[in-house]
């Protein structure tokens, strides 16, 4: 059965730094990508980075390019966000997300795209 779990939220001064973790179990496909998406209160669900698991090509939008980076292990088994600089509007949930994809296509890296979600993991930012 195919699981994502979160960890690694906290709550933390701005300008610091968090490490989300990812654990991943049940993938069978060599072609599917791993995003970190967030949803602030009252806001919609966003995407901060997409990782393709099978070229290992990356995504950010301009909002966290340059502080967030998205990685895993070689084993495949966790996927990593390390957010530095962080700022009181990186406040959300954070989900990771499964997208499994054709690969004459590629990845959408968009919430519409997610086949699978796992439960989230609270990130507050704040003083």
């Amino acid at each position: 059965q195919l699981q994502l779990v979160e960890s690694g939220g906290d709550l933390v001064q701005p300008g610091g730094s968090l490490r989300l973790s990812c654990a991943l179990s049940g993938f069978t496909s060599d072609y599917y990508a791993i995003g970190w998406f967030r949803q602030a209160p009252e806001k919609g669900r966003e995407g901060v980075s997409c990782l393709n698991m099978n070229d290992f090509t990356t995504y950010y939008p301009d909002s966290v390019k340059d502080r967030f980076i998205v990685s895993t292990e070689g084993a495949k088994r966790t996927v990593y966000l390390q957010m530095n600089n962080l700022k009181p509007e990186d406040t959300g949930l954070y989900y990771c997300a499964a997208e499994f994809f054709n690969p004459d296509f590629g990845t959408t890296c968009q919430v519409d795209g997610v086949d699978f979600w796992g439960r989230g993991t609270l990130v507050n930012v704040s003083t």
